[in-house]
């Protein structure tokens, strides 16, 4: 009989991409894409919204764990919010990464939402504590 081997991808990330605008690639299972909820202890990823591509304007995020990852692309991110836990996440803009640290409970523009900004891709999540 076969092993079973994890791979780490994202489950159903390609009907996802298709129907929420996002692409969700891999992680440890400990943050998962969820409905926005302003009572629940959310991440909440803030972009600039845009029908013809199918992206929201809100993505929210549930952790399971303090500690955990996801690897994702989003484009045009402008703020980020942390829930219970703090999280680090990872931007790209102009060819460079940058990386953010968004304390428990707080708020971080990136990218357009800072002054002089570039248009950022978020590409990765990390809830760290």
């Amino acid at each position: 009989m076969p092993y079973a081997v994890e791979d780490f991808n994202y489950p159903g990330a390609d009907r996802i991409q298709a129907t929420e605008g996002i692409k969700l690639k891999r992680g440890d299972g400990h943050i998962l894409l969820a409905e926005c909820d302003p009572q629940a202890d959310q991440i909440r990823v803030l972009t600039v919204a845009d029908a013809g591509a199918g992206r929201r304007g809100t993505y929210c995020f549930e952790a399971t764990s303090t500690s955990g990852y996801l690897t994702l692309e989003l484009p045009r991110v402008f703020a980020l919010e942390a829930g219970e836990n703090p999280i680090s996440a990872d931007l790209t803009a102009g060819g460079q990464t940058r990386t953010v640290d968004v304390p428990e409970g707080g708020f971080e523009p990136v990218g357009e939402g800072t002054v002089g900004g570039a248009q950022s891709v978020l590409v990765e999540i990390r809830v760290t504590g």
